[in-house]
This record gives structure tokens, sequence and C-alpha cells, in this order.
């Protein structure tokens, strides 16, 4: 049954919960393009050489990372809930103060503060769209927060180029608190978690919030449940220590892996550079390098829609090993370009923007959804917060890698060579996936850390 069919049938609360959540994706993309829009400008007017500019770009992840590396924390500390409202008035302040800073040094800094809100964010609304979101629509639910990255980033390229005209790249960056503003508002509706308030030993508050998401009231004592089983079996606290001991390691190493992945094949290159890629391929003018990269996300928005809306049915696998095919192909196909049209002019022109729109897509469809869903589901209630950190801290070291390597090596071995290691990274990632990722559509999500504990496998308890 489609994910459209399935949403119905939930709850408006339900509904609401999970889609208000996911909207904080809007201000992660937008992020990532109005830095790409930024920087046509802002290197003459601060007097930056290429190493400078690129520190821009690589400033927000550095702040991206350390604030993966405390979601967790945050999270099972002041909660999900409070911890959004944190993230969102966070982003807000430091992309005013961003657009205010006076120089470089203090514009990195508002630039790691504000990377620093965004890391909380991507290890965070998973966890919590994970646990308030009914199983049959929670893959769906989970790369609804892509859907608003991709709108996020789309609206950044647009709002640049509009604002390209006046060259000011401090109200491209101050525009950013905008979305963050309208976010906060809807936050405040938002209740917590089921699994966090069982946590806290809040079960009937628990159970009231149940009813409101599931609706059902079978389903709500047997959520409830599963949760209060999984609690019991697992440790007061979560610890860093054991999520590398046992059985919590396989799942663990995965997660990193996956998530190292997810970056270092390149996507954010071609997103933070987008208009100096396209000035190369012979688009050249404000319009063509600002406009050209929101057209190629535009694509980019239908192929994650396409996959939230099958992800419940196809199954995390098959669409997340569909996508890094798609990745694969656009590499070669790049790698051609770069090789044989030296010139960029007719048809390898054309051919290399189809190249960057499907290598996109492919993205968006595979590592773009999934990395939110195995974030929010494969790790037990008392870890799921931490694991997701864990994640997402491995997506943004591979970020901060290739955001600062990716301008030089450009200009060390050419687009044949950077695209050349970026399609041998993909069927790297198109390998372990195959090898080690489980499907996990449709798993109670208190039964999926079963399969880790059972080497990794489903067995007849599980089915």
């Amino acid at each position: 049954m489609s994910f459209a069919s399935e949403l119905r049938k939930v709850p408006p609360a339900g509904k609401t919960v999970a889609f208000t959540a996911a909207t904080l994706g809007i201000t992660y993309g937008y992020d990532i393009s109005n830095i790409a829009g930024a920087l046509l400008f802002l290197p003459a007017d601060l007097g930056l050489n290429t190493n400078q500019a690129a520190a821009m770009a690589t400033s927000v992840v550095v702040g991206q990372i350390l604030g993966a590396m405390l979601g967790g924390v945050v999270a099972d500390k002041f909660g999900r809930r409070n911890s959004m409202l944190l993230i969102a008035a966070g982003y807000a302040i430091f992309a005013v103060l961003s657009m205010l800073a006076p120089g470089t040094a203090t514009l990195l800094l508002c630039r790691t503060l504000l990377g620093f809100t965004i890391g909380l964010s991507v290890s965070i609304v998973p966890v919590f769209i994970a646990e308030a979101a009914p199983s049959r629509v929670r893959g769906g639910l989970l790369a609804a927060y892509q859907v608003a990255t991709v709108i996020g980033v789309v609206s950044g390229y647009i709002i640049c180029w509009l604002l390209s005209f006046s060259e000011s790249w401090r109200l491209m960056l101050g525009v950013a608190a905008v979305p963050a503003l309208v976010v906060l508002a809807m936050l405040f509706r938002l209740t917590e978690t089921p699994t966090y308030l069982m946590m806290q030993g809040r079960e009937r508050e628990a159970a009231e919030v149940l009813h409101t998401l599931e609706g059902d009231p079978r389903r709500v004592d047997e959520e409830l449940a599963s949760i209060r089983e999984a609690l019991s079996e697992q440790s007061e606290r979560g610890s860093l220590r054991e999520m590398f001991s046992g059985y919590l390691a396989r799942a663990t190493m995965f997660a990193i892996v996956l998530g190292f992945f997810v970056q270092i094949t390149g996507i954010n290159a071609t997103i933070y550079y987008a208009p100096q890629i396209f000035e190369q391929m012979g688009y050249v003018g404000n319009t063509q390098q600002l406009l050209l990269p929101a057209l190629v996300q535009f694509f980019s928005l239908i192929a994650v829609v396409v996959s939230m809306n099958i992800i419940d049915d196809f199954g995390r696998r098959k669409v997340l090993l569909s996508g890094i095919g798609v990745m694969i192909f656009a590499n070669v196909l790049l790698v051609i370009t770069y090789g044989l049209g030296g010139g960029f002019s007719g048809f390898y022109q054309y051919l290399g923007l189809f190249a960057i729109v499907i290598f996109t897509m492919g993205f968006t469809f595979g590592f773009g959804a999934l990395v939110w869903v195995y974030a929010g589901e494969i790790f037990p209630a008392k870890y799921r917060a931490l694991g997701s950190s864990i994640m997402l801290t491995a997506d943004l070291v591979a970020n901060a890698i290739v955001a600062q390597a990716f301008p030089p090596l450009l200009g060390a071995v050419g687009g044949t060579g950077v695209f050349m290691i970026f399609g041998a990274l993909c069927l790297f990632a198109f390998l372990f996936v195959l090898r080690f990722a489980p499907e996990t559509k449709g798993r109670n999500l208190e039964d999926i850390h079963r399969f880790w504990a059972n080497g990794a496998k489903w067995d007849a308890q599980i089915r």
C-alpha cells in the first residue's frame, strides 16, 4: 500500500508532529545553498584567497560535527521537543549575527556556531520523527526531512539569485533567520515523544500522546508494551562505551560507515561549489550560476518525493541501492564530459548539466532520504539519540573533508580526476550497502535492536 494511502489513516496529530519536525530541514538546506551564492561576492569583499573562501563553507560543517557529537546528550537531557526549540532559536540568532559580522574572524565564528545548531538538528530530528511516527509511515515521514532540506536548498539558490543584483552576501546569510523563526513558531505546537516520556517514567503522559498519534487503542497498548519491554532490557542510561561493545558494536559500525559514505561520495561539493562547477562548464553569469543549481535541486526534489512515497512499500535497501547506482552512472558521464568535452560547448555542455542533475537525483532518492531513516530506526530506545548522533557525526566529518578538499582537488586533478574518485567511492558504498544494510520497513522500532543482537539476522521471532 502506498505511503499516501497509509498516511490518510494516521490521525491529524500524528501527521502534524512528524511534518512539523521535518520542516527543520528547511534551515539545513537553505544554509547549504546560500553559502554557494554568498561565495560569489564574499571573497572579493573580504579579500579572501581560495582556501579562506573554502573555510567559510567548512566552518559551518565543523560546527555541525560538534553539534552532532553532542546531539544525543542534549536530546536525552533536555528532551526531543525542547532541543528542537533550542535549535530553531539558535539558528535564527546566529544567522543574524553572520549578517552583521564586521570581519573574517567574526564571520567564521558565527558560522561555526550556526553550524553547531544544524549539527544538533540533524542528529535529533530523525530521533524525534522515528519515535513519534507510526511504523507504517515512519520511513516516509523520516524521508520528509530530506524533502524539506531540498526545498531549503532550492529556496537558498533562488533567494541568492534575487539578491545577487545587489551583490549583498550579508543579506544572503541573514535571510536564513526567516525560515528558522517560522519553524520555531510551528514547533511550539509539538508534544514530547512517547519514548522519551517513558524514559522519564511518565507513562500516563506517554499513553496520552500515543493516543493522539496513533488513534487506534490497540496500537497504543502494543506500542506502550513494546517500549516498556525494550527499556527494561536495557541499562539505565546508554553510554558511548556501550555503543562499541557487544551486539551494539555491529549497529554502531554500520551507522558510522554508512554515514561517512553519504557525504564522502561528493554531493555537497556539487552544492557548495555549484556556481564554480557550472562556470567551468561554460554557464557564466549570476543568473545561470545560481538558477541552474536551483533547477538541479528542483529535479532532486521530485526524486526525494518519489522516494518518500515508495520507501515504506518498496523497502529501504532497494531504494538506497537504486539511488547509489544512479550516482555511479552520473559519475561515469561526468568523467566522459570532463575528459572528452574540454571546451564544454554544445553536446558536452548539456551532457555535463544532465549528469549533475541525475547525480543529485540519485543522491536524494537514495542516500538523502535513507540517512535520516536509518539514523532514526536502527538503535534501541536508550541508545537512539546517541546512535543517531554518532551516525550524523560521521556524515559531517566526511562533509567537512569534501568541503575543504574539493576546490584544491579540482585544481590539481581536474574534473575528470575528481569525479573518478567520487565514482569509485560510490561503487564502494554500493557494495557496502548490498552486504550490510538491514531491511527495516514495517518493523517495530523496538524489534530492530534484536536484529543486531541476533548477529545482524532476522530470526523467526521477529519476522
